[in-house]
């Protein structure tokens, strides 16, 4: 390590995004520590993020652009080539169809989101809005209990765990998934201190329970049942916050008497937790002051969820634990992930568009419907639909029947299989990047990062790949009309601001390519080759304009700077703090003004999720009798990560994606731990390997996320390893509202797997992980 060179940094594999610092010897990544100059995450690093060196080298790069065969194989061509073929398609099928006809899935991952707002540039030039990707997967339901209670789909909760006195974590694991920065960090210092406490509701004795002074191992699917008689009980018991519903709410009568309507002890039955346990936890939070309600996936993708996420919201708003210190908090953006879009369909499906939005629990049924605004033509970037969508079978055959599909990634994925082309894209350390994860109240930080490695030979950054596309298309003008804009940039920003404003006058029709003209004009100028940056620009002056003194207060800046001259302070520092920066910082009496209806109150009542509460019946939570069992279909595990990492080589444990289950569970099936089993449901079949886990509750099984990928062996035929889990669950297995699926919750049943079906898994698993494959 003599010669390597560190590098400040961040980590794709969760949305914390912790600085980190890269050692990079003779062009590869050699080392990993955490960034203690990071202002957020100060130094901290988990085992996932030591990894990273696998997700950055391995042998399932693209370097080419690639052309589907008409025998379905691929051929490499230029990337000239490849430009002026997709856009002859593009133009021909937007002739015919209209812009309706396209679509946008992914934009952007964990770790990416510097080249979202240039394919969404392109995807509304071309007349559509129609994008689809992991947010829409797992969070939308929070996001319309969120617009309807504080008047925006983008006001969003944070948690400040760090000076809570209860923490009751809902549906995740922390431990293991994080989630919020140093997560292990402030377990410990929580189970160390006798003055604070700790609350886990879930099925599993996780990591995180095993710290907590109160784990209520609620059957899954219950969820519901258990927020509402917890909410029926502090009504009931007048441990409400009456002060802070006078003073922040409207409607908290209405919501008081639907609570008292629970019937406290049916539905604590129904979740299968003692009457005594719940009434202990009433107790607790009664008793705290200061309690963060922390949650995740486990009720986000769970039955009812849309649901669970309001019943959480009214744990945290009839407790009073909103905008004080240690609770839950709303938070500012620099630019908002995701947008503000209620009461807006979708026409080929008639789902409704939440926060910009379309579930892609329906995109197989928006390419394949019978509707004239069906989707002709995807654009995939840094997604894998194939794997990550419900009901594989039937996304597979929705994807071979589009008359585009173009895939832009780093790696051969199984969406890119299926595609009529293939654009390699450069790393997510090969290029500039930042991700708009930005949830922290009353400090906000932004992490804008330079490459620290050269791009692989034939790829590119997606900024540089959509802007050849869009000139291609015409969307983008030629370089001799953006030279006065480019020459203005090389004077100062000022003018720039003058001539980009005049020239949007001028030209209406880019106004939306505008983060394409920005990044060919003012992104040459910007220093460390943060180009694609050039979009935080215009959200620099938005966030000034919106936020001047808590801007003020994160850049240390005093009272008299002007808005114009703040933002522009904004943005340079944003561009040139490779270990991140602060970009607001508020106090916490000022949570009030995130709000977003007029008087600055909460909207309590939402009466379609009054009326869900009505309707529920305990009987739901029941098991069916043909299909026993529960899957928590993509379980978060020590090291499992999302779809990026597809060298197995980087996993220490479970190298094959194991199915959790209960010991005495696995002994009822008459099969030894680490055996072959097949876990059937409704929709499909697989067979993985079981391992017994005491700490899973009878009745429910766990398989992870992050597998199911093929990757080449040393022979290079590409095997797949671990679970396609998407084989097993159904588009239909979905919320009413938000379409957000119930991976969660998979009804499934357990055989003994044939002899071939053995066999073949036992062959397989002995040639992707390198044992001697037996004659």
């Amino acid at each position: 390590m003599s010669n390597a060179q560190w590098h400040k940094t961040a980590c794709n594999l969760c949305y914390v995004n912790c600085g980190l610092e890269v050692a990079i010897e003779d062009g590869r990544i050699a080392k990993v520590r955490g960034d203690k100059a990071n202002p957020k995450s100060q130094g901290y690093l988990c085992n996932k993020a030591a990894r990273i060196p696998y997700y950055a080298h391995h042998k399932d790069r693209l370097t080419t652009p690639l052309r589907r065969r008409a025998d379905g194989g691929f051929e490499a061509i230029g990337w000239e080539t490849a430009i002026a073929e997709i856009a002859g398609r593009v133009r021909e099928i937007h002739a015919n169809h209209g812009g309706q006809a396209f679509a946008l899935y992914g934009g952007g991952g964990q770790g990416n989101h510097a080249g979202g707002a240039y394919a969404n540039a392109v995807l509304r030039a071309l007349g559509s809005r129609n994008t689809f990707n992991a947010l829409a997967q797992e969070k939308t339901g929070d996001f319309w209990v969120n617009g309807r209670l504080f008047g925006s789909q983008t006001c969003h909760t944070a948690e400040d765990v760090h000076h809570c006195d209860l923490l009751f974590v809902l549906g995740c694991n922390p431990w293991i998934a994080h989630g919020f920065p140093n997560a292990r960090d402030h377990l410990n210092r929580i189970r160390k201190d006798s003055s604070r406490k700790l609350i886990v509701v879930d099925p599993r004795r996780t990591e995180t329970a095993e710290l907590a002074d109160l784990h209520l191992a609620v059957r899954p699917g219950a969820d519901a049942f258990l927020l509402a008689a917890l909410l029926g009980l502090l009504v009931q018991r007048d441990r409400i916050d009456h002060d802070f519903l006078e003073q922040h709410t409207a409607g908290h009568e209405q919501v008081i008497d639907a609570l008292r309507r629970v019937p406290i002890a049916a539905w604590a039955a129904a979740a299968d937790v003692a009457l005594a346990d719940l009434s202990r936890c009433a107790d607790m939070i009664a008793a705290a002051k200061a309690m963060v309600v922390r949650v995740e996936l486990g009720i986000q993708q769970g039955v009812n969820s849309t649901l669970n996420s309001y019943l959480e919201k009214l744990l945290i708003l009839l407790t009073g634990s909103l905008g004080r210190p240690g609770t839950n908090q709303l938070h500012t953006w620099l630019a908002p992930l995701w947008g503000n879009s209620q009461g807006k369909t979708y026409g080929a499906t008639g789902d409704e568009v939440i926060a910009g939005l379309l579930p892609p629990n329906s995109f197989p049924q928006a390419i394949l419907a019978d509707h004239p605004e069906r989707l002709r033509a995807v654009f995939v970037d840094s997604s894998n639909p194939a794997n990550t969508v419900s009901d594989t079978q039937e996304v597979e055959r929705a994807l071979r029947a589009l008359d585009l599909l173009v895939v832009v990634d780093v790696a051969m994925t199984e969406t890119a299989r299926l595609a009529h082309y293939v654009l390699p894209a450069s790393s997510q350390y090969e290029k500039c990047e930042f991700t708009l994860f930005n949830f922290e109240f009353p400090t906000n930080y932004f992490h804008v990062r330079p490459a620290v490695l050269p791009p692989l030979p034939g790829t590119l950054a997606e900024p540089e790949i959509y802007s050849r596309l869009a000139r291609a298309l015409g969307i983008l003008p030629g370089d001799n009309v953006l030279a006065p804009l480019s020459a203005a940039a090389g004077r100062s920003r000022m003018e720039f601001d003058r001539a980009f404003q005049a020239f949007l006058k001028d030209n209406p029709a880019t106004a939306p390519a505008a983060a394409l003209v920005l990044y060919n004009t003012l992104g040459p100028t910007l220093p460390n080759g943060t180009a694609s940056a050039a979009t935080l620009w215009p959200a620099a002056h938005l966030c000034a304009k919106r936020n001047p003194q808590a801007v003020r207060r994160a850049l240390d800046l005093p009272a008299d700077v002007p808005n114009a001259a703040l933002a522009e302070r904004l943005f340079e520092r944003l561009v040139t703090s490779p270990q991140g920066t602060a970009f607001s910082r508020h106090e916490h009496d000022e949570v009030w003004s995130l709000i977003d209806t007029p008087d600055r109150k909460i909207r309590l009542v939402i009466p379609e999720m009054l009326d869900w509460l009505d309707r529920l019946d305990p009987a739901e939570a029941q098991p069916a009798d043909d299909f026993p069992f529960v899957l928590a279909a993509g379980q978060r595990r020590m090291f499992n990560a999302n779809q990026i990492f597809r060298d197995p080589a980087w996993r220490k444990s479970d190298p094959e994606g194991a199915l959790l289950i209960h010991p005495l569970d696995l002994a009822a099936l008459e099969t030894e731990d680490g055996s072959w089993v097949a876990v059937q449901s409704p929709r499909g079949r697989i067979v993985v390997r079981a391992e017994a886990d005491p700490s899973m509750r009878r009745g429910q099984l766990a398989l992870p996320h992050g597998f199911g990928q093929a990757y080449p062996a040393a022979d290079g035929e590409r095997l797949t390893n671990g679970p396609r889990i998407n084989l097993l669950t159904q588009g239909g297995n979905r919320d009413p509202i938000a379409g957000t699926p119930y991976h969660k919750h998979v009804a499934v049943r357990l055989e003994k797997p044939t002899p071939d079906e053995a066999a073949t898994a036992e062959r397989l698993s002995r040639r992707i992980h390198g044992a001697p494959v037996a004659a």
